[in-house]
């Protein structure tokens, strides 16, 4: 897995526990709540000049659930309470469909870095739970974890760098300092990991599933 460059050419996100808390299947623009230390980090972004995106499952829509208005109405929320993201992308389908776009794959991650026109070995995926750590790694680019209460042990054992929270997660990959300290010395646990626009990709994305493994 590839360590951050420091500083990234972009930033790409996971959405649901990661940028706001976990809705499941949420169409509800209301109920998003962004997550702690969600518009510190943008904003230190923005500052860098950095462009920020997301890439999100977003299988609710497959399952008849949610529907792409429902989505890009969630993430219009998102833009207004964090400030505007540079790009959005989703995948639609749910797992059965074995798609390219879907994470683990690399398709969310290769289309965001298009849009955003940056090599994805340049970028940096930060997310919460293992399939945004394997679509980083498959499309070359670096991964950051950031667990939460339902971030497996595992997925935190083989994640290539995991970071407390947030903030300190974006502070690592801007200032990437001997010994895996990001400004202000948070301690991150920093190890090696081991283990063209596909079909389907949604412009705009939204609603996780339960857990997010949807």
């Amino acid at each position: 897995m590839n360590r951050p460059v420091s500083p990234p050419a972009a930033v790409l996100f996971d959405r649901d526990d990661t940028l706001v808390v976990d809705v499941p299947y949420n169409g509800d623009p209301e109920r998003v709540r962004p997550m702690p230390g969600a518009r510190e980090a943008l904003r230190l972004l923005r500052a860098h000049g950095i462009p920020a995106g997301v890439v999100s499952n977003q299988s609710g829509i497959g399952r008849g659930l949610l529907t792409e208005a429902a989505v890009r109405d969630v993430n219009a929320r998102i833009d207004a309470l964090l400030g505007p993201l540079d790009t959005w992308v989703h995948c639609p389908h749910v797992p059965e469909d074995r798609c390219g776009c879907r994470k683990p794959a690399p398709g969310l991650v290769l289309e965001a870095a298009r849009r955003l026109g940056v090599a994805p070995a340049a970028c940096v995926v930060i997310g919460d739970i293992g399939a945004d750590m394997e679509a980083a790694r498959a499309a070359g680019a670096a991964g950051v974890l950031v667990p939460t209460a339902r971030t497996l042990p595992g997925e935190v054992a083989a994640a290539p760098c995991v970071c407390p929270d947030l903030l300190g997660a974006v502070r690592l990959v801007l200032d990437r300092r001997p010994g895996g300290a990001p400004p202000g010395g948070d301690r991150v646990d920093d190890r090696e990991g081991t283990g063209g626009s596909p079909a389907g990709i949604g412009g705009a994305t939204g609603p996780g599933g339960a857990r997010r493994r949807s």
